[in-house]
């Protein structure tokens, strides 16, 4: 991996609203069914914790916590775990700041100029993915399933080789895979709309996913690099009018480029994305779905809370 200070050169953002999933000729994802009976409270195994991890509000601390975990992710002599947590208060802090842009200026004038120029791309890709979901925060989590992504090496390896066979670049996959399905964790339990870890439609992936399996984290990460490249995502200046393809929005493609050139510039940053969790903005606040999260109906987040025995 590239040597230097991740957060000093660009940075990572990635899909605040965890599952916008608009890709490959998608159409809206139609609403989730009824919610599920809860079941009697048990203990919570989420060692993340109900909400994630706590940032200050105060802009000069919040800047401070966003400096340090930049250098912690950063550092190759850091253990794998402290880059991951680094990573995740680093998630927060960005999507707080994208949540509430308010608080953004005083944040990046208490923070160098390196990782303040990293802090608003991060930001304002958060935005723009904001822009995109409709409505506001409601009472309920989503019919999913949080699966845990393939470790960073072997993700690396298929991006790697979708590029040597397709010519798309990696970081560009790496990215699409971020935003889609936040590098594989998010599984929906709907058969309809778009479907695996790239998120395609069925008709899409008939003709693009080279008689793979959509939910194989290799078949899907070629599918997509060979829809890419079909579109003109091989050249420099066809990567924009084939994400356009993927999801005909521009904040969409806006958001794509921003993490992909982020990784492109120093590979610490996959790492971060990497270890980014799933949280889902409810009128109950922001919720962590944990691995092992698996509602195959919504759920009100207030009886999910209450029956993981977390703290509301």
């Amino acid at each position: 991996m590239n040597g230097g200070r991740w957060g000093r050169r660009l940075l990572v953002g990635a899909a605040l609203v965890a599952a916008l999933t608009g890709c490959a000729d998608q159409p809206p994802t139609p609403p989730p069914a009824a919610p599920v009976p809860v079941a009697a409270p048990e203990p919570s195994t989420d060692a993340i914790g109900p909400h994630g991890p706590t940032v200050s509000s105060d802009p000069a601390a919040l800047a401070r916590e966003i400096d340090t975990a930049q250098a912690t992710i950063a550092d190759p002599a850091r253990s794998p775990g402290q880059v991951a947590a680094a990573a995740r208060t680093a998630q927060v802090a960005y999507e707080e700041l994208a949540f509430h842009p308010e608080r953004l200026a005083p944040v990046l004038a208490a923070l160098p100029p390196g990782p303040a120029d990293v802090t608003n791309r991060i930001v304002t890709a958060g935005r723009d993915l904001l822009a995109m979901a409709k409505g506001t925060p409601g009472d309920e989590l989503p019919a999913w399933r949080i699966a845990e992504p393939l470790p960073p090496d072997r993700l690396r390896a298929l991006y790697a080789e979708a590029e040597q066979r397709f010519g798309v670049p990696w970081h560009v996959l790496a990215a699409v895979n971020l935003v889609e399905s936040r590098m594989g964790r998010i599984a929906s339990h709907s058969e309809a709309g778009a479907r695996g870890p790239m998120q395609f439609m069925p008709s899409t992936w008939a003709s693009y996913g080279l008689g793979g399996d959509v939910y194989d984290p290799h078949d899907a990460i070629l599918g997509a690099a060979n829809y890419l490249q079909a579109n003109g995502a091989d050249t420099a200046t066809g990567v924009d009018r084939a994400l356009r393809r993927y999801n005909n929005d521009p904040r969409y493609v806006r958001a794509v480029r921003a993490y992909a050139d982020v990784m492109a510039s120093d590979e610490r940053a996959f790492l971060a994305f990497h270890a980014w969790e799933v949280y889902f903005r409810t009128t109950s606040g922001r919720v962590h779905l944990p691995v092992g999260y698996d509602e195959p109906r919504a759920i009100r987040a207030d009886e999910y809370l209450a029956r993981t025995g977390a703290p509301r």
